[in-house]
């Protein structure tokens, strides 16, 4: 009987199961850990790739326009859509964003969002039905519910597929404009907006009268100024608008009249804001306690109307100022000109893009009327052949003949005698073509209308040459005939003023009282049961001086501390910190002279304390007091002495006058060396009588 087998038993341990050297080696420090170097280099470079592919698509396919044109490409793309459609009626919307996406990968929201703003800025896109109200932020129908077709001056100044480079769409299917040949400052005129990956752009809308003006100025070799004209209206200070410059801004504020005594109307929005907006910027103004006002109606349809009524014993002036110092009425808009041109994003100047878009409609005019010409010469050419061909009738020569190579020949060697009357060699194709005019055309063909044809094309070949050669005097015709034709009604709507920023202390209102504790060192306007010191608004400073002779000032709360022993505390100017004159006696230390200080505060930092002594410990305010500046009068005191032996004079008449102002950390004069006992501010009368007898 054979032996029975055992089977194999398949060993399982793997070779790093087993323990190795390396494993039993000392372990790896914290430094040695971070010392590691692993080899992830191919993944940066990944990372490293990916990022700028995705980052240059962004900037040069999405967000920031073209300095050829002034359009995005999603703009782009919806303006070629719309040609291909254009036959003089509406289409639907939804149709042109289906269509468009033929060129636009990225979903028909982008395309119709793209296309509500393109609308609303009224000048490539005839409009018909809700497409939304840029004054009330309100939106667009459905796409399905709107209609659009080109407008007129689209069709002329924005479309020439002869002078257009063609591109394959994105999935190689159909073909799309590489950019327009717009023939006028589009950009400027319109303005655009785009975040990108490292980069923004906003260039504010100018007027469109304006740009064709300074297009011509530039031909004439002249400097136009360039300045903002927002749709909105409203008024502008385009003082630091730097020629739209990196850095430059506009203020912009919204149109405000009083209408009533307690009745304000806004007619004009600053740009970038809606009615809705500006309300809700009003209310939380109001809310907050920085203006006070009764209620805010809107009344805007096609105008902007928004009436904020005033409580009664209101001054409109002053709330006027306090909305554009607390609300949306008043804006600063910066601007940042960056194109994309040569496949780079560049940062201009408005000039710099008016002068590009100038220079760029000339060599379109120029390519056009080269076009133009050579069209005109190979149809005078045609039309002259035409006319020997059938009057001298070399067409009969070519009965007898049996080959098509002799035919083509007789006819070539028939208009022999006439080739030094044409301006191009006659080339076969010439004759091919000779050779297809029907014979019902040859019979019926009148030599007066071929004349006229032929002497019509002369006198055009003749205008399009001259237009060439003063091809700069043929721009300037262009752009003036289109401002002629279509600058009706485009007037300049923002009305340009200078105007200082509103100082927000000066209008804000006080509705807060402001309470001390002077024995404690607290103030505040949340301390009711206190002692009351002045009105205050929640933007107020608080100047606070104690008996140590520390100033400290800091912004109005409901309760900051300030110093036990507070001698003297206000409302503090900070815009004008010297407009108000302190007189202060002082000891300086605990048995040290007696000082006077005559001084302004100047700046101060907040929440900063500052000694009006010499710093001595020990230092003691015996007196304070405050004039205004301007139009204010110094005190006089009297210093009374304590009485000590050989003391005959006990005490001393201190008129602050006499004194020189100075700043806070001047030391003072000394006023005397013996102890006081207190100082008292003398009267008018007697300090009238003190100056009568001392003169």
């Amino acid at each position: 009987m054979p032996r029975k087998k055992t089977p194999k038993t398949e060993n399982f341990d793997l070779e790093f199961d087993q323990p190795s050297e390396s494993m039993e080696a000392e372990p790896l420090t914290t430094e040695d850990i971070f010392a590691l170097k692993t080899d992830t280099g191919h993944v940066d470079q990944m990372f490293s790739d990916w990022f700028l592919d995705y980052a240059s698509y962004v900037i040069l396919e999405r967000a920031v326009p073209h300095a050829n044109d002034g359009l995005k490409p999603v703009q782009r793309r919806i303006l070629h859509s719309m040609r291909e459609l254009e036959d003089g009626r509406y289409n639907k919307v939804a149709n042109v964003i289906g269509n468009t996406m033929k060129y636009h990968p990225h979903g028909d929201a982008s395309i119709g969002d793209a296309m509500v703003q393109l609308g609303q800025k009224e000048l490539l896109i005839d409009m018909q039905g809700n497409w939304g109200n840029t004054l009330t932020g309100d939106s667009a129908a459905a796409p399905r519910y709107i209609e659009a077709r080109l407008s007129k001056f689209a069709l002329d100044v924005v479309f020439n597929p002869k002078t257009t480079n063609w591109l394959a769409s994105y999935d190689g299917r159909n073909k799309e404009p590489e950019t327009l040949p717009v023939k006028f400052p589009l950009l400027l005129a319109q303005g655009a907006e785009g975040i990108a990956v490292g980069l923004s752009c906003k260039i504010l809308p100018h007027n469109f009268n304006e740009l064709l003006d300074g297009c011509i100025a530039l031909l004439r070799k002249e400097t136009p100024e360039l300045v903002p004209d927002f749709p909105t209206g409203g008024i502008a200070d385009v003082s630091e608008y730097n020629n739209g410059k990196r850095g430059g801004r506009v203020k912009v504020r919204a149109r405000i009249e009083a209408r009533k005594k307690n009745l304000l109307a806004i007619t004009e929005l600053p740009f970038g804001k809606t009615t809705t907006s500006l309300i809700d910027s009003i209310i939380s103004a109001n809310e907050k306690g920085k203006i006070k006002i009764q209620r805010v109606e809107d009344n805007t349809a096609d105008v902007v109307e928004i009436l904020v009524y005033l409580p009664s014993g209101s001054d409109p002036f002053v709330v006027e100022q306090a909305l554009y110092a607390f609300t949306d009425c008043e804006l600063s808009v910066s601007t940042n000109i960056c194109v994309i041109e040569n496949e780079k994003p560049h940062f201009f100047s408005a000039a710099d893009l008016l002068y590009l878009a100038t220079e760029k409609t000339r060599s379109l005019l120029k390519l056009e009327l080269e076009i133009q010409l050579g069209e005109l010469e190979e149809k005078w050419h045609f039309s002259s052949l035409e006319k020997i061909f059938i009057e001298k009738r070399i067409y009969r020569r070519i009965e007898e003949e049996e080959t098509w190579e002799a035919v083509i020949h007789t006819v070539d060697v028939g208009l022999e005698p006439y080739k030094q009357l044409f301006k191009r060699a006659i080339t076969q194709d010439d004759i091919l073509r000779l050779l297809e005019i029907k014979i019902k055309r040859i019979s019926k063909f009148d030599s007066f209308r071929a004349n006229e044809l032929i002497k019509g094309l002369e006198e055009d070949i003749e205008t399009t040459q001259k237009h060439l050669n003063h091809l700069t005097k043929y721009t300037i015709k262009w752009f003036s005939d289109l401002k002629k034709k279509y600058g009706m009604g485009r007037g300049r709507k923002t009305e340009l003023a200078s105007f200082k920023k509103v100082v927000a202390q000066d209008v804000v209102i006080a509705n807060e009282t402001l309470y001390v504790d002077k024995k404690e060192g607290f103030a505040g306007f949340g301390m009711k049961k206190d002692e009351a010191v002045c009105k205050c608004s929640n933007l107020d400073d608080v100047i606070a001086i104690n008996q140590e002779g520390k100033l400290i000032v800091s912004k109005v709360s409901e309760k900051a501390f300030f110093g036990k022993n507070i001698l003297h505390i206000d409302i503090f100017n900070r815009a004008e910190p010297n407009s108000i004159t302190y007189c202060m006696v002082y000891r300086d230390g605990r048995s040290g002279p007696t000082l006077a200080k005559h001084f302004t505060t100047g700046g101060v930092t907040r929440d900063r304390e500052y000694d009006l002594t010499k710093g001595t410990p020990g230092s003691r305010v015996l007196y304070i007091s405050c004039y205004p500046t301007e139009g204010g009068e110094a005190d006089a005191v009297k210093i009374n002495l304590k009485p000590a032996p050989r003391l005959r004079k006990t005490e001393e008449e201190l008129f602050f006058k006499d004194l020189a102002v100075r700043g806070r950390s001047a030391g003072g004069n000394i006023v005397t060396k013996n102890p006081v006992r207190n100082v008292v501010r003398m009267t008018k009368a007697a300090r009238e009588a003190a100056e009568a007898e001392s003169k």
